[in-house]
């Protein structure tokens, strides 16, 4: 009985007065220990499209289509002047021909 009659009397002191710091298992410890809400990026999706429209793409392809046709054309020359080259060669004409990146500078003269 007289356990009953402390912890009562315990009880009715706690009730009375208020604890000095917060416990454990209080709202306001945890609030002050909360972690900070995460910062979440916006999705990509709420965003409208960004990119080209069809008409820019349309003539992305087509500069990238006349580039490829004058690469195609310039390289065609060069096989053909080869060609010129290797048959005045055969002949036995020299013919000036160089190319980029050639180990010479000057067509020998007379050899």
């Amino acid at each position: 009985m007289r356990d009953f009659i402390v912890r009562a009397l315990l009880s009715a002191l706690r009730i009375l007065i208020p604890r000095r710091r917060p416990g454990r298992h209080t709202a306001e410890h945890f609030i002050a220990t909360a972690p900070p809400t995460p910062v979440i990026p916006p999705s990509p999706w709420s965003r409208p499209w960004t990119g080209p429209t069809k008409a820019e793409a349309a003539e992305i392809f087509r500069r990238q289509a006349e580039a490829d046709e004058a690469r195609r054309l310039r390289e065609h020359h060069l096989q053909r002047e080869r060609r010129h080259a290797a048959a005045l060669a055969s002949m036995g004409i020299e013919y000036p021909y160089t190319y980029d990146g050639a180990p010479f500078t000057e067509f020998p003269v007379g050899a």
